[in-house]
């Protein structure tokens, strides 16, 4: 994560600017993360692959670990497990998060500081690495080493959970998505940056940048510097790393879907060239 750049005054009014005193870490929680559909996806992939309820939760790559606290909070047997190596990040969501949630949910919540490549115990029935984050490993290497450790870190009965994204789009540099997260004399939107693109070593840059009403800019608030996979590549990966079978969630086409709802996922061989879509791979141990 890179620091964000914004001036800190208007220089009509000279008073400070939205963009100087917002918070980076909730507006990107309110742009990106949807941690109550999180899930309720999580309980149908583990439904889907063994009939049952999943009771425990690793979130990989956690950040402010909005997921596990909604995770907790789902069901008063959940519990829920941490992992990242960003203590600023971790401390954002012990203050805005953890804090919100009971005594006894809050229990129910491990943290832990740490690299994810690590083994931890106890063992969980859904290992969630969300919003593309093990791209930020680059080589096959790498990638299979991580999935071997996330599939130690699974029981016997347990599956993995990742996001990709693809399409035609995702190449284009500096295009950006642009999409309004608040609206009114308080809102902001949220910029989504395809910074650059290397065809050669599928070395990709993106960013978050958030606009504010009064016009004030938080710049790249967050930056990513990743390997762009492709979905058959991550398959391939996780049958090496010794998943039984994986498994694509592709967004149903469903025109009774209320614009204010959730997509609902299914299972899917083949899916339409979008320009632009995301999806879920389900790895099951």
């Amino acid at each position: 994560m890179s620091k964000s750049k914004s001036k800190s005054k208007n220089i009509k009014s000279g008073k400070p600017t939205m963009a100087s005193v917002a918070d980076r870490f909730d507006c990107y929680q309110k742009s990106v993360q949807t941690p109550d559909h999180e899930v309720v996806f999580f309980e149908q992939a583990y439904r889907d692959a063994y009939g049952s309820a999943p009771t425990d939760l690793r979130e990989d790559f956690c950040g402010t670990f909005a997921i596990c606290c909604d995770w907790v909070a789902s069901k008063s047997k959940r519990t829920a497990i941490g992992v990242d190596l960003c203590s600023e990040t971790l401390q954002w969501g012990r203050d805005n998060n953890l804090a919100k949630l009971k005594k006894s949910q809050q229990k129910r919540v491990r943290l832990i500081e740490q690299d994810v490549r690590k083994r931890n115990r106890p063992t969980v029935d859904v290992l969630a690495a969300q919003n593309f984050s093990f791209w930020i490993f680059k080589t096959r290497e790498e990638v299979i080493e991580y999935f071997k450790i996330a599939h130690s870190n699974l029981r016997s009965k347990g599956v993995m959970v990742m996001d990709m994204m693809g399409g035609g789009e995702c190449y284009e540099e500096g295009l950006v998505d642009k999409r309004k997260i608040v609206k009114g004399k308080k809102g902001f939107k949220y910029h989504w940056e395809q910074v650059s693109f290397n065809p050669i070593t599928a070395d990709a840059s993106f960013a978050i940048s958030f606009k504010f009403a009064d016009g004030s800019k938080m710049k790249r608030a967050f930056e990513y510097h990743w390997r762009f996979w492709t979905i058959p590549e991550v398959r391939e990966m996780l049958a090496e790393a010794g998943f039984g079978e994986s498994h694509i969630y592709w967004e149903k086409d469903d025109e009774d879907i209320d614009d204010d709802e959730y997509s609902t996922w299914e299972r899917q061989e083949t899916a339409p060239s979008d320009a632009s879509w995301i999806c879920y791979i389900v790895a099951v141990k």
